[in-house]
């Protein structure tokens, strides 16, 4: 059809809806519509709410549209992962389980990748890597990005598929190409190391970078690496720097040790014993030492270290809890549940306190959920000299 048709077409349906004495002029030009344009989809209620942190009204209303349509693997996957991950509701691995199976078998891909990770950590069904490995090749086939990661994985490992980096090689690039970083960081040491595939540093850098970028810290350890060593990409050292703080101040020990040498031996950076006692003492803290670094602080004054040291017990993550901010205790007609509150905020549950008065509805909703699992499916009964024969394909 050619544009100027197309803008007929859609002009004659707006006229049509306008015309006086039809009746059915409005329901014409829906028609009209949407065989030009295709049928509008139904605006997702349950998932606008659940978009905006409404969570018990997108569990209400996914259950609701679970409870008219059986079939609805959205609703049914929205409501298991309410429940997995406890928003607005108490958190139960064994119900977000069930909701995430009938999902699957309704033919939803997430649905099957979340309930793959279940099987595989034992959460709320018995471990059973056999199985999750099933899922994961289901959703895979479907397109789904970290199921095909997983398949990858499963390749290498050899034990729930057949042995094969090159099959591997060939779903990491897949995943990788749909900018999952795990991927391109994996997809990226294969390429340089030539397992399962070429060896192609300067390709291996690059995916090694695109997984950097997006915040994979250790992919941003090993890139400051290729970078200050120029292996795969034109020696930056300075970059390399950048990169290794950037993964340091994110909480990985290699990068906090290996930026701690550099600051003290004041290599392409200017020299900072104090700042790289610090670090030093970070990667400490989770397990790393390295005698390297020691040797490069060994003859810094003892106060330098000791300035050092204290930043380090300060630094972000061991900030103390801040005491409860006044004025956050909602009203309420009910003593015992104000009395529970106050309680709660004393110890400084501020989350917990304010959950108190929306528990008595979520556990209203999540006995619906339950019973609804148990319920059998709705029979449509056919309307008088209807047929109930399958329509012709």
């Amino acid at each position: 059809m050619s544009v100027s048709r197309l803008r007929f077409v859609v002009i004659a349906a707006i006229l049509i809806a306008c015309l006086p004495g039809t009746a059915n002029a409005a329901s014409d030009a829906e028609v009209i519509s949407d065989n030009v344009l295709g049928p509008r989809l139904p605006v997702d209620l349950a998932f606008g709410a659940f978009q905006r942190g409404q969570y018990l009204t997108a569990l209400s209303l996914a259950l609701d549209r679970v409870a008219a349509d059986r079939n609805d693997a959205a609703a049914e996957t929205l409501i298991a992962r309410i429940y997995e991950e406890g928003l607005g509701v108490p958190q139960n691995y064994e119900l977000a389980a069930s909701w995430y199976k009938i999902a699957a078998d309704n033919g939803d891909p997430n649905a099957a990748f979340a309930l793959a990770v279940l099987y595989q950590n034992g959460r709320g069904i018995p471990r059973n890597r056999e199985q999750a490995a099933e899922l994961f090749k289901q959703a895979a086939a479907k397109g789904h990005v970290e199921a095909m990661y997983n398949v990858a994985l499963l390749y290498v490992e050899g034990r729930y598929a057949e042995p094969s980096l090159t099959k591997a090689a060939e779903l990491m690039k897949k995943a990788a190409d749909l900018n999952l970083p795990q991927a391109q960081y994996d997809y990226g040491t294969m390429l340089m190391q030539g397992a399962g595939t070429f060896p192609d540093a300067e390709e291996g850098a690059r995916q090694i970078g695109l997984a950097a970028q997006n915040g994979l810290t250790a992919a941003e350890v090993d890139y400051a690496t290729l970078l200050y060593l120029g292996h795969g990409v034109k020696k930056d050292r300075i970059a390399a720097i950048t990169w290794y703080r950037r993964a340091a101040n994110l909480g990985n020990a290699v990068a906090q040790n290996r930026l701690a040498k550099l600051l003290a031996a004041g290599e392409n950076v200017e020299q900072d014993p104090e700042t790289a006692a610090m670090y030093r003492a970070l990667a400490r803290r989770q397990g790393l030492n390295d005698t390297q670094t020691d040797d490069l602080l060994a003859n810094v004054p003892s106060d330098i270290i000791a300035r050092g040291e204290e930043r380090a017990r300060y630094w972000p993550g061991d900030v103390p809890t801040q005491g409860a901010a006044p004025g956050l205790l909602p009203s309420s007609d009910d003593d015992s549940m104000h009395e529970a509150m106050q309680q709660l905020i004393d110890q400084g549950m501020i989350d917990e306190a304010l959950m108190l008065p929306v528990q008595s509805e979520a556990h209203s909703i999540t006995d619906q959920a339950t019973e609804l699992l148990s319920a059998p499916p709705p029979i449509d009964t056919p309307a008088d000299g209807e047929s109930t024969a399958p329509a012709s394909p």
